[in-house]
C-alpha cells in the first residue's frame, strides 16, 4: 500500500446521498476471484446514463469523489473500495460513511474524509461551476483545499497512521516477523507452523 501525505485531483461531485455498497458495485461482479479489474463495474446500474457524472471526459482518469451523507453503507463488500480504487478515485469526502466500508477503505489505500454538510455543498457548487476544478487533500494537516475553499476533515488517529505510513494488514504483520519467526522456532515440530516449507530431496 503506498504511503499518503497529500492527493490532488479533480472533484467528482456525485449528489446522492444514502449510496450503499451494492450501488457501488453491484452484486454480479463480486463472482471475480481478482482484486484488480473493478473499474467497469463501478456504479454500473447508473453509468448506464450517459450523462452520469462519471461518463464525462474529464472524469475518465478518476478524482476525489465529493458526496452526501451516509456513503457506502449496506453490506461489507470489500470489492467496493477495490472498485472506487481501480476506477483513480483516491480519496472520498462525505458528511458520514457506513463503519465497515470506512474500516475496509482505511486498510486498502482509499482515503474517507469526513467533511461537514455545508462544506459538502460549497465544494459541489465550485466543482459544477467550473467542471474538473481540483481539489486538494492533506493528510497530514486533516485539511481539504480547492481555489479559495478550505476545510478541515475528521479522521480516526490508527487510520490516519495507517495512511500516512502505507500500512496494509499484511504489512503490519510484517513489523514482527522477527518475533513471529523466533516464536515458531520454539514450538514443538509436531504443531503448526508458518514457517516455509523446506522442499526435500526426494
Amino acid at each position: 500500500m503506498e504511503k499518503i501525505s497529500t492527493l490532488t485531483g479533480p472533484i467528482i461531485p456525485l449528489r446522492y446521498s444514502n449510496v450503499d455498497t451494492d450501488q457501488i458495485i453491484p452484486a454480479k461482479f463480486l463472482k471475480r476471484v481478482t482484486k484488480t479489474g473493478y473499474e467497469d463495474a463501478l456504479f454500473h446500474g447508473w453509468r448506464q446514463d450517459p450523462d452520469f457524472i462519471l461518463n464525462r471526459p474529464e472524469y475518465a482518469n478518476g478524482g476525489i469523489l465529493v458526496t452526501g451523507a451516509d456513503f457506502g453503507t449496506g453490506s461489507s463488500r470489500e470489492h467496493a473500495v477495490w472498485a472506487l480504487r481501480d476506477f483513480g478515485i483516491t480519496a472520498v469526502l462525505s458528511p458520514r460513511f457506513g463503519e465497515i466500508f470506512k474500516g475496509n477503505s482505511g486498510k486498502q489505500g482509499l482515503l474517507t474524509a469526513q467533511v461537514p454538510e455545508d462544506a459538502i455543498e460549497q465544494l459541489w457548487a465550485a466543482a459544477e461551476a467550473a467542471p474538473g476544478t481540483e481539489i486538494t487533500v492533506d493528510l497530514n494537516e486533516k485539511s481539504v483545499v480547492s481555489g479559495e475553499l478550505r476545510f478541515g476533515f475528521d479522521i480516526d488517529d490508527y487510520t490516519r497512521w495507517r495512511l500516512r505510513e502505507g500500512l496494509d494488514d499484511i504489512a503490519l504483520t510484517l513489523q514482527h516477523e522477527d518475533a513471529i519467526t523466533e516464536f515458531e522456532k520454539r514450538r514443538p515440530s509436531w504443531m503448526p507452523t508458518t514457517l516455509p516449507a523446506v522442499a526435500s530431496d526426494a
